[in-house]
């Protein structure tokens, strides 16, 4: 385990020794503030039962720059190691892949969680700034960053596993967001069949639009927690899968 701290640590250093992990924060941070913005003018032009943290979070543009977040922090992972060279050093050092994987999956999912802290304190700067009761309640507050964090999970772990499969980053971001655009849509196979078919339940299940509703409400589901967690897992042994064979095949 101490070995694998400190491969973690190095990976994670390397997100803030570079100028693009920076880059990325404040890309996030400005966004962030955007969806805010916009969810206030919301406020402003006309009466809302939903609430702060539910209008900025349930649209069409966080949907936009969110899904861009994970193949920004991930298409390095593996794919900059493989074109480098330096993967084959890492492979045949005295490491299991398993340390590997997790060092990198572990890294990138810190720094993930990271780049809310700073939409964490816009939320609380309305309740400071106003000196008003927030338009929010707790409960919606953490089912918000619940669901973020769990579909940062498995979509970080997606992130990973397209990394892990080509020495390109543009190949590695753009299988990436493919994947993860496909799963949006797939959240939307109801509203346009219906559900007048068995499979029905199924795209329910996994819809991330639908989880983002409920959360965002403060209506917490531990069903989602069991579907993310065990996506990440699976792809997280599919990438293990993958530098593993990489490493015998040396």
């Amino acid at each position: 385990m101490r070995l694998l701290f400190i491969m973690l640590r190095k990976e994670l250093k390397g997100y803030f020794l570079n100028p693009f992990g920076w880059v990325v924060l404040v890309f996030v941070t400005a966004m962030q503030g955007a969806a805010l913005s916009t969810a206030m003018k919301g406020f402003r032009d006309s009466p809302s039962q939903n609430s702060l943290v539910y209008s900025a979070y349930n649209t069409t543009l966080f949907w936009f720059w969110f899904l861009f977040i994970f193949p920004l922090i991930t298409m390095r992972s593996f794919a900059e190691e493989e074109r480098s060279g330096t993967l084959e050093g890492l492979l045949t050092a005295p490491v299991r892949t398993w340390q590997v994987v997790l060092s990198k999956y572990g890294a990138a999912m810190v720094f993930y969680t990271l780049l809310w802290i700073p939409s964490y304190l816009q939320f609380r700067m309305y309740e400071w700034v106003t000196d008003v009761p927030p338009a929010y309640s707790p409960g919606s507050m953490l089912g918000a960053y619940s669901i973020l964090l769990l579909m940062g999970a498995a979509f970080t772990a997606i992130g990973c596993l397209a990394s892990a499969l080509t020495s390109s980053q543009i190949i590695a971001g753009l299988l990436t967001i493919g994947m993860l655009v496909i799963h949006y849509f797939l959240g939307y196979v109801t509203a346009i069949w219906g559900e007048n078919f068995r499979a029905a339940p199924m795209f329910h299940y996994i819809s991330s639009q639908e989880h983002l509703h409920y959360f965002t409400k403060g209506l917490l589901d531990t069903r989602p927690v069991v579907y993310y967690l065990s996506l990440a897992a699976f792809v997280l042994f599919l990438t293990y899968q993958v530098i593993d064979y990489r490493r015998w095949r040396r």
